[in-house]
């Protein structure tokens, strides 16, 4: 096994996830299998009770692990499936620790952060490295380790311990260390400043790790004698000092980095030179590229509740908005997202902040699509009600996730049914009209860990609703769910009368897990969470569902999921692709240069 380890400099924020998947597609791209491990230094055993705000959405596994964004980020660059243990944080090498201490395992042995601590860690990466990630039995002969915060952090500096410790065991060609750093230009001299970067490598250095490879983020390339200086004061050759300059979407970095031969860098400091190919990444390029020449605008409103931070939405909603951009590049339309604060929506806005109630109104009525993605908490949930009526009496396609489906629901049951008082038991316990309720078997008294959690399995009651078609026709679907709340099954057939049908069900058939609203272009709501599993090359069933529907074409892509499973890809005389039902074909690299999709099942490839 061959270990990368991306670290992040002295200014945080640099990317060192994207930069980290961006290798493993480099690797992937070689002809190597390629698996991930996030090291997070905070006490939280996963990220599951920790606010947005502090954190960013939190991102769930098949396997119900509740982990950082970048594990997500790892799945959708090198099209993997990550395990809960692929998370490393304090709080789990602690626990871990204690558990064994309490057992006795450590024989009574004064138990401390050396060994012990450093050692659990090097055994945590050797194990979980060895889990297959790619749907085959065969484990990774890369695993690519990212180190959470920045050199220096105090909460950091066992796991920096154990990594220096780590990379004297595992020896010269089996470990490679880049080094994520800011290498900014002041504006009022107009150069670049190589000081940032010179502490960071030094204090590195200081504490047992040396940089092999030098991943400088910049807005512009740096000139060779910046990479010279770089080289001189940071004791690394100037090939293997590579420029992350800023690029109009990210999955240009892989390019980036193949354009600067990062690759052979890699590959020669881990001895793999003569195992691989070269890599051609065409597909990848096409996609980067298709992305920037999109011009026709889809606007898509996403409405919901992080208001507190200007980027707050860039952070907390960032998986739903990379799902409607593999949507919208599927669909050939330029991505353009409308965020609507859902507390401006309502009637107190009105009364309280005149100028914020006609600006969100103003967002959401110009949207040609409209989402509601999950959440939790009362705040905002009147106006996101607000929203899924205005796109159910207006035909404007709507798409709601998780607490965005009960809100449906509940729209549905108050201005259809007129049950004026139907609420959730999570905004009202008291409610007389209790259309969502708390699942039976969660937990009110413990937070980490106790929702329904993980990938399960929703079948289809219906074989030509617009979900199942969507799904190439499929009689169920496995995808990720997070939540506590549900519809009440006892209140189903009276839902049903009324005209909104359940398409979608648990095994047992007592859980709604898809909503659809026959008489409506496309109006659908799921329980599950199907942004977890789209890709770039893959996007959601759904979420394709409302672009293709927020820009006229939904029905041609219902007759193309619709079709047989073939062998061979196929392109319609209209210029756009068909969409055929098969998880094991193998993608042509001009597969997105002429226009060819293939259904995997859970979405499109494209």
């Amino acid at each position: 096994m061959k270990y990368v380890l991306v670290t992040g400099g002295v200014v945080s924020g640099l990317g060192k996830g994207v930069t980290a998947s961006s290798i493993g597609i480099l690797l992937k791209a070689c002809g190597l299998r390629v698996t991930s491990i996030k090291i997070d230094p905070y006490l939280n055993t996963d990220a599951g009770t920790m606010s947005p705000f502090e954190h960013g959405e939190v991102f769930v596994l098949d396997d119900g692990g509740e982990v950082d964004l970048d594990l997500g980020n790892y799945e959708r660059f090198l099209d993997i499936k990550l395990t809960r243990d692929n998370n490393i944080t304090t709080g789990k090498i602690y626990q871990y620790v204690i558990n064994k201490e309490r057992r006795g395992d450590y024989l009574g042995k004064t138990v401390q952060v050396v060994p012990h601590i450093t050692d659990a860690i090097q055994e945590w990466i050797e194990r979980v490295a060895m889990i297959p990630v790619d749907g085959t039995d065969e484990p990774a002969d890369v695993c690519i380790i990212e180190l959470g915060g920045t050199i220096g952090d105090i909460e950091s500096m066992q796991f920096i311990e154990a990594l220096g410790q780590f990379s004297y065991r595992v020896g010269p060609g089996n470990f490679c260390l880049v080094h994520v750093s800011l290498v900014p230009v002041l504006k009022s001299v107009g150069e670049p400043k190589t000081k940032p970067t010179q502490h960071s490598v030094r204090g590195l250095r200081g504490l047992g790790l040396t940089p092999h490879i030098l991943a400088c983020r910049s807005e512009k390339p740096l000139e060779v004698n910046v990479k010279e200086k770089l080289s001189l004061f940071c004791h690394v050759p100037v090939a293997n000092i590579i420029t992350l300059h800023d690029v109009t979407n990210i999955w240009h970095i892989p390019l980036v980095l193949r354009e600067q031969k990062a690759h052979e860098a890699l590959l020669k400091l881990l001895n793999l030179e003569r195992c691989t190919k070269e890599p051609l990444l065409v597909e990848w390029m096409a996609r980067a590229k298709l992305c920037d020449m999109l011009h026709d605008p889809v606007k898509i409103a996403i409405v919901g509740k992080y208001t507190g931070l200007p980027d707050s939405y860039l952070s907390v909603l960032k998986v739903n908005a990379d799902a409607l951009l593999h949507a919208s590049v599927a669909c050939r339309k330029k991505l353009v997202i409308n965020w609507v604060p859902s507390s401006d929506l309502e009637e107190t806005s009105a009364e309280e902040t005149p100028d914020a109630y006609k600006a969100a109104w103003r967002l959401l009525k110009s949207a040609d699509g409209i989402l509601v993605p999950g959440g939790f908490g009362d705040r905002g949930v009147e106006g996101k009600i607000l929203a899924a009526k205005y796109a159910r009496e207006n035909k404007v396609p709507y798409l709601g996730i998780c607490l965005g489906m009960q809100i449906a629901v509940i729209e549905y049951a108050r201005s259809v049914m007129n049950l004026r008082e139907a609420n959730s038991t999570e905004f009202d316990p008291d409610t007389t009209t209790p259309v969502v309720v708390f699942m039976p078997e969660g937990s009110k008294t413990h937070m980490g860990g106790t929702m329904r959690l993980g990938s399960r399995r929703t079948y289809f009651e219906l074989a030509d609703c617009k979900s199942a078609k969507l799904y190439g026709k499929a009689s169920f679907v496995d995808e990720r769910h997070r939540h506590r709340y549900e519809v009440n099954p006892e209140m189903v057939t009276e839902f049903e009368e009324a005209g909104l049908a359940f398409v979608g069900k648990d095994e047992t058939g007592r859980r709604m897990e898809i909503i659809e609203l026959p008489t409506h272009p496309y109006f659908v709501g799921v329980q599950f969470h199907p942004e977890f599993k789209s890709r770039p090359g893959k996007p959601s069933a759904v979420f394709l569902g409302l672009i293709a529907a927020s820009c006229g074409r939904l029905d041609f892509w219902l007759q193309a999921s619709g079709q047989p499973s073939i062998l061979k890809p196929h392109t319609s005389s209209n210029g756009f692709s068909k969409v055929y039902q098969n998880g094991s074909l193998k993608k042509s690299p001009k597969s997105l240069l002429n226009g060819t999709f293939h259904s995997n099942g859970n979405g499109v490839h494209v």
